[in-house]
Formats: structure tokens, sequence, C-alpha cells
């Protein structure tokens, strides 16, 4: 890979490990999962609408509104608030180790959407191996409580959009500017989110550690992380620059274990190790080309 992309890389793997404990301070804070998905995106869009109408990069996005709407929905309106919904139930630690899924799954779908990420021998025991891992996980540390569970299937389901956005991003959106593509699809994700978080108002005030919250999230870990995911996934490919989720869950576990004394057990260590190597294994194969 380039410079440029290894340095967007080094900053998405940091930024997209330090959103599960934010998301944890605000649900714990009041901040109902919808609620908290609609002002993440909303104060995105808002900075990077701004950004991209001052460039004049919007109107090369002409023609691209049902791909953007794929796009915000698989990656942005589902996997939101189903991460805080998850979180609600599960540590943040854990949450970060199903998320360490999204390359499996990827993976998986490159079989039939993607040929040039098709897995090979290698890639397949990869597969297995992350599979087994998950396994570990919810078999070991969440097996019998029934509110953990909905817990990781949220998380999961929020994996499967993480693992369905880069693909259409790659196949259809590579090609425009970033800012103003994330922009646009910010904005649809406001719009598709609003009419739930209307709904789901908090019975009290959140604590102003949970506006907090939603500041990093919204500026940080959503405007400026996914600007530089779509450059890292137009340089690398999309299995590829998934691995960024190789380092995610091991801030976000260093962050739960500092800062809010989580205690991940047995299940949640080896699930991770095997999710890792599992991970690796499956997006391994010959170097992507670069794009035109």
């Amino acid at each position: 890979m380039s410079r440029r992309a290894w340095g967007a890389f080094a900053a998405v793997s940091v930024l997209w490990g330090l959103p599960y404990l934010f998301i944890k301070i605000a649900v714990d804070g009041g901040m109902p999962p919808l609620d908290l998905a609609w002002l993440r995106v909303a104060l995105g869009a808002a900075v990077l609408v701004a950004i991209a109408g001052r460039a004049g990069t919007l109107p090369s996005l002409r023609g691209r509104g049902p791909w953007l709407l794929a796009f915000a929905i698989t990656e942005l309106a589902v996997p939101f608030p189903m991460i805080a919904a998850g979180e609600e139930r599960i540590a943040s630690s854990t949450a970060a180790i199903v998320i360490a899924t999204v390359p499996l799954l990827i993976a998986v779908l490159s079989l039939r959407f993607e040929p040039s990420e098709r897995i090979t021998g290698a890639r397949l025991l990869g597969l297995l191996v992350g599979l087994a891992g998950v396994a570990a996980l919810v078999g070991v540390d969440v097996a019998g409580d029934s509110g953990e569970l909905l817990g990781v299937g949220a998380i999961l389901v929020a994996a499967c959009g993480y693992a369905v956005g880069p693909l259409v991003l790659k196949r259809k959106l590579g090609d425009l500017d970033p800012t103003a593509m994330v922009a646009a699809c910010l904005v649809i994700a406001t719009v598709l989110l609003a009419p739930l978080a209307a709904i789901d108002l908090p019975s009290a005030a959140p604590s102003a550690g949970a506006f907090a919250s939603v500041v990093v999230l919204g500026l940080f870990c959503t405007a400026l992380a996914l600007v530089l995911m779509a450059i890292l996934i137009r340089a690398a490919g999309p299995a590829r620059a998934s691995v960024i989720t190789y380092i995610n869950p091991v801030v976000a576990l260093t962050l739960g274990v500092v800062f809010l004394g989580e205690e991940p057990g047995a299940g949640a260590l080896v699930g991770l190790a095997l999710i890792l190597v599992g991970s690796w294994l499956a997006t391994v194969g010959p170097r992507p080309q670069p794009p035109e």
C-alpha cells in the first residue's frame, strides 16, 4: 500500500477502537441507543457537509443515490444503533471482539459479490478458525445469559452491515470524493434514524459524560474515521481494509479494562485469539491491484 494508505490504516485502527468505550459511557449515562446513533450521525453530517460544500464536491454525487442509500443503511443506520443496543447488555470489550468477525463475513460475501477477494484454501481455514473463536466467546462467556446473547446478536447484525458496506463502497462508490460521499451517507442516515430516535427519547436527562461521548463519536469516530476508511478501502480493497479489526478489539479491550474495570473471561480471550488468527488467514492472498 502507499504511505497515504498506511497512514489511513493506522488512524482508523485507533479511531475505531475508541467507539466501544464511549458508546458504553453514553448508554450507561442514560442515552438511548437510537438517540445516540442519531446524534452521532447528525453531528458527523453537519461537519462533513460544511467541508464538502466549501470544497464544491457534492455535485459529483449525482446519479449515485441508490448506492449512497445502500451504504448509509449497511454501514451507518443499522450498525450504529445495534452496537449501542448490544452494549446495554454486554461489555464494550466483548462487543469489539464480536465486531472482529467482519473480515470473516467479508470473506464469505466475497464468494458471491467480489471475485477478486475470493478465499483460497488457507483463507477458508481462517474462516473456520474465526468461527471457532466466536463459538468460544459465546459458549464460554455468554452461554446461559439470555440478555448477553441478545447483546451479542445485536453486535453480529452490526458486523454484517460492516461487511456489506465496504463491498458496496468499492464496487459503486470508490471513485467518488470520500468526504462528499461520507457526508451524503451521514445525511441519509440522519434522516432514516430521525423518526426512530424521536420515539426513543430518554426519560431523564443523560449525564454530561454521555453528551461528551456523543461529541467524540460524531467528530472523530464517525466523520473523520469514515473518510479515512473510504480512502483505505479504495487503496487496499475491502478485505484488507477490514484488517483494522485486528487492532480494534485490542484497543477496545485495553480501554475497557483500564477505564471501565471490565474483566474479560477465558472465553473472551480465547475467542479473541482465534478470531484474530482466523481473520488474518481469511485475508491473506495476492496483493490487490492499485486503483487507476
